[in-house]
Parts: structure tokens; C-alpha cells; sequence
């Protein structure tokens, strides 16, 4: 069921039950982080692997220092900058958090969403959340309460709509060495350049096959089910010229293909557009009679690092 009943939602959870909820970036499955039954139907209803971590959502700052051991200078400056927002921070966990939300991992990733319907909920309980994407493992990550509807809501007794995601790409995960050096896990819904602008140079991981370090960090992932080619569109499209083929741009169209198998992610070239519309235009794509769906990277700067990250893992074939 799809509603906008914040008590409703905050009573399932209570419950232990699982609630689909609005964050500004994809919709998160969430459930008590603190209850081991109910983080272990998250990964039973999205079928992930239980060596994949969770996310947790926080209310405040306040609550987050509860659940780690210590709070790097660096993570301190970036919450008080980018929280609440799409940025999370890898931070050594309290006995607090089950080991089964962070895959055994002695790190835990937190953030605080700025979704104002997020926010009321977290206020209305006195435990934080894991939430994932509510989305089956490896597939599109939502960014409405209708694409959750459409892949678990036969799985999940309810789904709190919040309208469209705002930001519509995963959060941005860092991460701290022991000598304060910050490191990129994921690239996300905040600019490597804005981190870079408050705390100097980070370091970058590459995604994992196995055993991630952090969320979101496997190579195949975020994938429709029609295959998806990623390259130079005025090299791919005539590889495909026989085959019934979608595209996604960034801005530039394409006279030879059916405007309505087109995806142009920002037709003015805006960056922030452009991450809104990924997960929905890929979704999109999937659901038209097509054969492959081609896709061409964004310049490597701003958010195009994260949305060609997407893209890539997207068109990978193996995990």
C-alpha cells in the first residue's frame, strides 16, 4: 500500500515490520537497525547478499556519535557542511550496530537524509534505520513510491510516498584512514570537487566484485534487464543499426532514432538534472519493446563522475 501516514509507517517499524521511505536520493527499504530480524528481511525481500552492507539513517548528529566509536575531525567538518544531505560517512561502529548490518565489518556507514518527510519519521522513533534501495538486488534504483510499488509491493506492507527523489543518485560514501585521510568508497549525490573544496584531496576507491568495503561498491549493478552498451553513440548506433535500439544522452539528440527511444538526461547540460533523471530514463528504456539500450558518458566532472559510475556498473556483466 502506498500512503503519506507517518504514524502508520513509524507503527510497522516499531513493529519490525519493513516500510519503503523517500530520501532525497533513491527510496530507501527501511527497518530497525537495532532489530536483527527485521534487517534480516531486508536482504530476504531484496534477495542481497548478506555480505553487501546496509546503510543506516540517522535523525541528528547527536544520534550518529551514539553509534560509532570515534568521530575523525574530517567526518565532523563534512556533517556539519553536507548533512543533513546526500553524503554518508564510513566510521567505526559501536557495539550498538548488529554485525549483520555492516556484513561483519568493523566500519558502519550513516548518514542523515534530507528528505523532510524522512526526517519527521526518523523523530518519531527512537532507533535509527537501515535502508537500502527498495529496489531487487542488482536492479534500477527507484526514485518514486510507484517504482517501488512495481518491483516489491507485494513484498512490503507499506510504502511512504515522499514524491520524486530530488536528488535521484545514491549518496556519496567516505570514508577515513587512521592518519584522517579521507577516501571515497562511492561516488554519489555530492561532487568530488565540493568534498575536495573543504578538506583537500581524497582518495578514490575502484568498486569491488566481492566482500565490499562499504554499500553500493559491486561492479555489476544498478541493471536493466534489456542489456545495456555503454561507448560513443556515433560509433555504437551504427553497430546497432539493424537492432531496436534506445538511447541515453546527455543532452545532444539523435535524428535516427525515435525521439521516444531517446533519453536525454539535461537537455541544458545540468549536471544535478541529469542525476534526477538516470535511474528514471534507464527505467524508462527497460520497458519498451527494445533489443539494447546504448549510452554515452558525461564529461568526468561533477556529477557526471557518479552518473558514469552508474552507467558503467549498469553494463557490466559479471559481479
Amino acid at each position: 500500500m502506498i500512503g503519506t501516514d507517518l504514524y502508520h509507517a513509524s507503527n510497522l517499524l516499531q513493529q519490525g515490520k519493513l516500510v519503503a521511505i523517500p530520501t532525497e536520493t533513491v527510496y530507501g527499504l527501511a527497518a530497525n537497525a537495532f532489530d536483527v530480524v527485521a534487517v534480516a528481511q531486508i536482504f530476504a525481500v531484496k534477495n542481497r547478499p548478506t555480505f553487501d552492507p546496509l546503510i543506516v539513517h540517522v535523525a541528528d548528529f547527536e544520534q550518529l556519535t551514539s553509534l560509532v566509536l570515534e568521530m575523525p575531525p574530517f567526518a565532523q567538518h563534512l556533517f556539519e557542511v553536507f548533512m543533513p544531505g546526500p553524503i554518508t560517512l564510513l566510521l567505526p561502529k559501536s557495539d550498538r550496530i548488529p554485525d549483520l548490518v555492516t556484513a561483519g565489518s568493523p566500519l558502519v556507514a550513516l548518514r542523515m537524509p534530507s528528505h523532510p518527510m524522512a526526517q519527521k519519521l526518523l523523530r518519531l522513533l527512537d532507533f535509527p534505520l537501515a535502508a537500502p534501495s527498495a529496489n531487487p538486488f542488482g536492479y534500477i534504483s527507484p526514485t518514486t513510491a510507484q517504482h517501488v510499488a512495481a518491483q516489491l509491493g507485494d513484498k512490503i506492507p507499506y510504502i511512504l510516498d515522499g514524491g520524486p527523489c530530488q536528488v535521484g543518485l545514491e549518496s556519496t560514501i567516505v570514508g577515513f584512514e587512521a592518519g584522517g585521510q579521507a577516501i571515497i568508497y562511492r561516488k554519489g549525490g555530492i561532487a568530488i570537487e565540493a568534498i575536495e573544496a573543504h578538506i583537500g584531496p581524497v582518495q578514490v576507491k575502484p568498486h569491488s566484485t566481492s566482500n565490499p568495503q562499504a554499500p553500493g561498491m559491486l561492479k555489476s549493478h544498478y541493471a536493466p534487464r534489456i542489456p545495456l552498451v555503454l561507448g560513443r553513440l556515433d560509433e555504437l548506433l551504427p553497430q546497432y543499426r539493424h537492432w531496436r535500439v534506445g538511447i541515453i544522452h546527455f543532452q545532444k539528440t539523435f535524428p535516427d532514432v525515435p525521439m521516444e527511444c531517446q533519453v536525454a538526461l539535461s537537455p541544458t547540460g545540468n549536471f544535478q538534472e541529469a542525476a534526477r533523471n538516470l535511474f528514471t530514463g534507464i527505467r524508462y528504456l527497460d520497458n519498451l519493446a527494445l533489443d539494447i539500450i546504448l549510452a554515452e558518458p558525461l564529461p568526468e566532472q561533477d556529477l557526471g563522475r557518479a552518473i558514469n559510475d552508474r552507467l558503467r556498473r549498469a553494463a557490466a556483466t559479471d559481479q
